[in-house]
């Protein structure tokens, strides 16, 4: 029963933390149990997910960008001559296309530390700068899953909701507030 226990409070941590102190738990817990504690593997979030919405004729991007046909610029530039219906409003002073579309890999992103990352793992990328709502994004409380709430779920993606080139939501117009119901015995 207590191991039973153990195993919810782990799973809870998971999702709050991220696996940062569960691994914290775990490795103090063989410290203490052994002279030599194993090597601390990191704890990595594997979701199911849908494929990312790609634009109809745009995906796999190596059929265009290819070393032969076109090289990788990495120089900051308005793009002209393709893509240039994308207007970057994401942090625009900072970043370039190539700070998370992989150079050498077009059909691959990248995590800052140069780790590639497929399309359908996106959500790593996004949680390098936004953490938290990465965070709350992983516990079900930012974003939209489906499933079951005691066993499998899928997960949307943040580019199923948000444009990763203008993530920033749209204003919404005020509107009035709604008219309360009115019950049938008064």
């Amino acid at each position: 029963m207590l191991s039973c226990a153990v195993a919810v409070w782990a799973a809870w941590l998971l999702v709050r933390d991220g696996g940062a102190r569960v691994a914290d738990t775990v490795r103090h817990q063989s410290v203490t149990a052994s002279a030599s504690p194993p090597a601390a593997a990191p704890v990595q979030l594997r979701v199911e997910v849908p494929p990312p919405p790609f634009s109809e004729g745009v995906f796999p991007c190596s059929e265009c960008h290819n070393e032969v046909d076109l090289p990788s610029n990495p120089t900051r530039r308005q793009l002209v001559d393709a893509h240039d219906e994308i207007v970057l409003k994401h942090d625009e002073e900072h970043r370039w296309c190539l700070d998370c579309h992989d150079g050498k890999n077009r059909d691959q992103l990248h995590l800052a530390s140069g780790e590639v990352v497929p399309f359908d793992e996106s959500y790593r990328v996004c949680g390098q700068c936004h953490g938290e709502k990465y965070r709350d994004w992983r516990a079900g409380v930012h974003g939209r899953r489906i499933g079951h709430w005691n066993g499998a779920k899928q997960y949307l993606l943040c580019v199923h909701c948000h444009s990763p080139h203008q993530p920033k939501f749209k204003a919404l117009a005020p509107q009035p507030a709604p008219r309360r119901p009115m019950r049938p015995d008064r």
